[in-house]
């Protein structure tokens, strides 16, 4: 079964190894460690993105611009073990709400998916009847914005959840890569990456109900921040601004929407140095 939290809320930081570890120690006293980091030495799992876009990066700018109805494409998967699992998801916003639907598929049915043609029922990696509606809808989008393979997003995750439902997950988030890539490669080796988040981790708390009284506690005692920390959109803007491009050069930007570029970067950088909330843009 594909264990995905369909609808939540989410609360961003961006937080030092210092305090990461002290968070650790209270966070397993709610939760425990997910399968996947229990299997390694530094109770994180690799994670792998290919974000799709369109040539004129249609999807990045609903971000930049704040747009409160925006959604992302991409595959996500874990290694290059040929007979894993490859995901394809849509993760929507609608104001402070995100939403995820996603299809799993083998990694035969990869390439014809990203052409548009949707994979024989025997393609499926799960038996549900909510992948192929997620497959259809994935194409349907991709196919309208004509989004395709951009950049890649790696990092390693330390995942906490709940021991009875779904409904409570805290990540962090390290050693966040980012490259352009316009191929499907589906590689774990990322090429030429950037750091995004440089010697720091992004925290992220994810609840599908009520808003946990020890979430509070948690900021409370580490001082947390609510910032953003989109790592697509971060990545984009670390590659505009070395000059590297990504199929639209920073020179045609629109004049107020570089400005608005850069502002974003000041505050995160400034957010990164101080662990002071980012204001939004």
């Amino acid at each position: 079964m594909d264990n995905l939290q369909h609808q939540r809320l989410e609360l961003k930081y961006i937080i030092h190894e210092e305090t990461a570890c002290g968070v650790r120690d209270f966070v397993s006293s709610y939760l425990t460690l997910d399968a996947f980091g229990t299997r390694q030495a530094d109770l994180s799992y690799p994670v792998h993105s290919l974000y799709l876009d369109s040539d004129d990066l249609a999807f990045y700018w609903h971000t930049i611009n704040g747009n409160k109805n925006r959604y992302k494409l991409r595959l996500r998967y874990y290694e290059d073990w040929p007979a894993s699992p490859v995901f394809f998801e849509i993760k929507r916003r609608m104001n402070a709400a995100i939403s995820k639907q996603r299809g799993a598929v083998k990694r035969g049915a990869v390439d014809a998916l990203l052409a548009g043609q949707l994979p024989d029922p025997k393609q499926l990696f799960f038996n549900e009847p909510t992948q192929m509606p997620a497959l259809e809808r994935f194409c349907e989008l991709m196919q309208q914005h004509h989004a395709k393979p951009k950049a890649q997003v790696a990092y390693r995750r330390e995942a906490w959840i709940s021991t009875h439902d779904n409904s409570l997950r805290v990540t962090m988030d390290r050693q966040i890569q980012f490259a352009f890539e316009p191929a499907a490669l589906l590689r774990t080796e990322i090429r030429n990456p950037l750091d995004v988040f440089p010697n720091s981790i992004v925290l992220e708390l994810k609840f599908t109900g009520r808003f946990p009284d020890w979430f509070k506690e948690l900021a409370r005692c580490f001082n947390l921040w609510q910032c953003s920390a989109a790592k697509y959109v971060d990545g984009v803007t670390l590659l505009m601004e070395s000059g590297m491009g990504i199929e639209s050069p920073a020179a045609s930007l629109l004049p107020e929407t570089e400005e608005k570029l850069h502002l974003r970067r000041q505050n995160l950088e400034k957010s990164l140095r101080t662990n002071e909330p980012m204001p939004a843009i």
